[in-house]
């Protein structure tokens, strides 16, 4: 177009979607009108699309997530919950084992001894018929085996028998020498059937005889018994030995003084039954352990039915409380604690001193056959308290109204747990194996979901590509506003035909006659804006000698310039017709000062358009910096709006673009001139100094002459290539400065250099020679990068200095060096375009 094109080929090319700016392959950035107000943005249905299938997704996944916890969470719940079921019948199988068996073995104790009772009684009564002899005056004979007949016939592996002879005060000088008779007697009878290492004197001499106690107040010594009410001493044991820590057997010891064994006695002899209570075996050493002590009554008479009968001794057993718990669980059986209490503290007997008693509460721990000690008190894990499984270990049958008032039961009573190692072997790895399987499950699910996601997404994409695509050039053809607008139009129409819209981003469907009937034009009135048309000078004559090629990156790179300065002027890019750049200030929203921001935008693209074709000149020509731009500015009111049809497009419409035509075609290049309407808003506006009235009025074409202004310009100095973009001036009698100016070159009024105080063209020429003289120094240098530098000679010279025919020169031979050439070297050479060959290679390029 350049200078020739006339405005009648202006009015008919009223179209944004001009060859230049329709062209696919230019930048969308300088293109894209929107962006005089915003970035691109999608369009409202896409967004909120988008935004109800992300929730969707996020629900779906949520609800995937919320069952497989919940799911994962019942699986391994419900599975430890079985797990301690099984534990808690388990324990309760074993707890009735040891309650079951241990009180059958102790019942079973109680009848061997009461049988064993009778039958001293019974054989008591018959050596009374033969010889008048009776209690407390009779010895047992064959004491020894008949104990032990009893300790095989219980299965006890190491008890303590012994038998009390009740004594009253008279009977006891008659007693001590009956004693010194009868003991020696039995105590052969057990040496020769339990052959220990003594002798029966041996035995004797170790033995006190009389009936004597521990005098506590005299350092425990041995002495006469006090009493007034009668003693018991002791007749009878088994086996016949010593016990650790006591150098004396114990025969004749009155047990009625030993701490807790009274109050056994007296409770047996009360109610006529037997009794248990608590001892402690081996005491006063390290292997001393709780024990049981039963007392067992005998009577004047072997009928059990008689009810006159007299206590006339006891016979006392004292055994390990492991004998009860051992053997009463089978192998693999193991894990349980075992809590054995007596409602009567530390009843005990044939305790040297009173502090030696045993404790009320023992503890065991059962594992299969065998029974373990564990402590004199409660040490079973506090967090199985709610299993405890208690029951009375032996029910004696005492009524505490058959006692003196204050006397304690002693009952005894059996307390079962489970141990931690019970728990554990109950506790596997099924729940987590279970949960990892449903765990697996939902991944498997949420994999497959992913999968056909990531399928339906990927055919999402490929739509809302091309669809994004449609929406951009939707978007380089329509303002935001605008094509918002299209959008709801074509909503209603779907929802109205179809009941829904689903193809309402259909974007290109906004052609042809089914959008016009039924509904109004989009079209609206703008009452004051201003136009800008900004011509290339010398366009034509410059495309004519450049390839096409050539022609588009000049035409992009200075429209996307312009694309950028409208952006920040608020400047709304109507449409590029060839070399013709049209914009307008003051739609599709209102501007203040859109005059004013008129101006500020045609000054700053003058000057970019200087900066850009410099910068080309390299590139493009020398030439390429005589371009410039003819610009002409008016201001009135437009009709916009979107003509439908076949390729419907955004126009405007009115007196206004015709006038701002006429007003680019008769300025001049370099210079910009506005109209009278434009002036006026600038005078309104307080900047009347910015412009001056043009020397003579202008003859324009339906418009008759018409009185038109120059914007105004200073001069600036001298300027040089790539300096100018850094140098530009601003206007010297402007008296008001803009404080809302982006960038230094558009603070108030910037302007561009005069062509003739610029670099001529001669001096463009040689600084574009220089350029492409230089790019070729470049390119040698970087080519050099194949070779290396150690040197192959052709030939070598011979050493022949001195020879006799010839001369001098004769016996040299010349060498060609040459560089051995290495393609991985050539690889990894620069690029041409990052060497430097240097300031003095330029200058002497400039010289030449």
């Amino acid at each position: 177009m350049g200078d020739e094109h006339s405005i009648s080929s202006k009015k008919s090319s009223f179209t944004l979607f001009s060859n230049s700016s329709s062209n696919p392959f230019t930048d969308s950035t300088s293109n894209d009108p929107t962006n005089q107000r915003e970035p691109y943005q999608p369009p409202a249905v896409a967004k909120r699309e988008e935004a109800n299938i992300l929730r969707a997704k996020i629900l779906v996944v949520f609800i995937i997530i919320l069952a497989a916890s919940a799911v994962g969470a019942s699986t391994y719940l419900l599975v430890k919950d079985q797990e301690k079921t099984s534990f808690e019948n388990q324990f309760a199988g074993y707890a009735s084992e040891i309650l079951t068996l241990s009180g059958q073995k102790a019942d079973q104790l109680f009848s061997a001894l009461d049988a064993f009772s009778v039958s001293i009684a019974s054989q008591a009564i018959a050596e009374n018929a033969l010889r008048n002899t009776s209690w407390p005056f009779y010895a047992v004979p064959d004491w020894s085996i008949k104990a032990q007949g009893l300790a095989q016939l219980t299965g006890v592996s190491e008890p303590d028998l012994v038998l009390f002879s009740i004594v009253q005060v008279e009977e006891r000088g008659k007693f001590n020498e009956f004693a010194t008779q009868a003991v020696p007697k039995w105590y052969q009878e057990s040496v020769e059937n339990e052959k220990p290492e003594m002798t029966a004197t041996e035995f004797w001499q170790r033995t006190i005889p009389f009936i004597h106690f521990f005098d506590p107040e005299n350092n425990f010594q041995p002495g006469p018994a006090p009493g007034n009410s009668g003693f018991l001493p002791v007749l009878h044991v088994y086996p016949l030995r010593f016990h650790p820590g006591f150098p004396l057997l114990p025969t004749l010891y009155n047990v009625a003084h030993a701490t807790g064994s009274d109050v056994l006695l007296n409770i047996s002899r009360t109610i006529r039954r037997p009794v248990m209570g608590f001892t402690v075996i081996d005491v006063g050493t390290d292997a001393a352990t709780p024990g049981s002590f039963i007392v067992q009554p005998i009577y004047d008479t072997a009928n059990s039915g008689a009810e006159a009968r007299e206590v006339v001794a006891f016979t006392g057993i004292r055994l390990h409380w492991l004998d009860y718990f051992k053997n009463v669980l089978t192998d693999g059986e193991f894990g349980v604690i075992v809590v054995l209490q007596s409602a009567c503290p530390n009843l005990c007997a044939f305790e040297r001193h009173a502090d030696s008693s045993a404790s009320s509460v023992v503890t065991y721990r059962i594992d299969g056959q065998n029974a373990e000690y564990l402590g004199d008190s409660d040490l079973h894990n506090p967090k199985y308290d709610g299993m405890e499984i208690t029951d009375v270990f032996v029910d004696l049958g005492i009524d505490e109204s058959e006692l003196p008032k204050g006397t304690c039961v002693p009952t005894l009573t059996l307390h079962v747990y489970p141990s931690e190692d019970l728990e554990q072997s109950f506790q596997t790895s099924n729940a987590i194996q279970y949960t990892g399987v449903v765990a697996a499950s939902f991944i498997f699910t949420s994999l497959v979901f992913l999968l056909y996601d990531y399928f339906v997404r990927r055919r999402q994409t490929i739509v809302m590509e091309r669809i994004m695509r449609q929406d951009k050039i939707v978007a380089n053809v329509f303002p935001t506003v605008i094509r918002d607008r299209l959008y709801q139009s074509q909503e209603k129409q779907q929802q109205r035909r179809h009941g829904d819209f689903n193809d309402s981003l259909d974007i290109l469907d906004i052609d042809g006659d089914s959008n016009i009937s039924g509904s109004s034009p989009m079209a609206d009135l703008f009452p004051s804006v201003t136009v800008i048309f900004a011509d290339i000078a010398g366009f034509t004559a410059w495309s004519s000698a450049r390839e096409p090629h050539q022609v588009f990156v000049l035409l992009e790179t200075i429209y996307g310039a312009f694309d950028k300065i409208a952006y920040r002027h608020s400047v709304f890019k109507v449409e590029t017709v060839g070399d013709c750049y049209v914009s307008v200030v003051g739609l599709p929203e209102p501007v203040a000062n859109h005059a004013v921001a008129a101006c500020k935008f045609a000054l700053a693209c003058k000057m970019k358009m200087k900066e850009v074709t410099l910068k080309l000149e390299v590139s493009l020509g020398p030439d390429t910096g005589d371009l410039d731009l003819r610009t002409g500015i008016h201001s009135g009111q437009v009709t916009a709006g979107v003509l439908r049809g076949e390729r419907s497009r955004f126009q405007l419409f009115g007196d206004t673009m015709n006038t701002a035509a006429r007003m680019e075609q008769s300025g001049e290049r370099h210079r910009i001139q506005l109209s009278q309407a434009s002036a006026d808003l600038l005078k309104g506006a307080g900047l009347g100094k910015w412009i001056m009235p043009r020397s003579s009025k202008i003859l324009v074409k339906g418009k008759g002459d018409m009185q038109t202004y120059w914007l105004r310009t200073t001069k600036a100095r001298k300027l040089k290539g790539s300096d100018m973009k850094n140098d530009m001036n601003t206007v010297a009698e402007t008296e008001e400065t803009d404080e809302e100016s982006d960038n230094t070159e558009e603070s108030g009024l910037a302007f561009d250099v005069d062509k003739d105080q610029g670099m001529t063209k001669i001096e463009r020429l040689v600084e574009w020679n220089v350029e492409v003289l230089g790019s070729l120094l470049q390119q040698i240098i970087a080519s050099r990068g194949g070779f290396v530098n150690d040197i192959d000679t052709l030939s070598t010279a011979e050493n022949s200095i001195g020879r006799e025919r010839g001369t001098v020169l004769d016996e040299f031979t010349p060498i060609i060096p040459l560089r051995r050439f290495d393609t991985e070297h050539l690889r990894s050479r620069r690029r041409p375009s990052s060497i430097d060959i240097g300031d003095e290679a330029k200058s002497q390029l400039r010289s030449y």
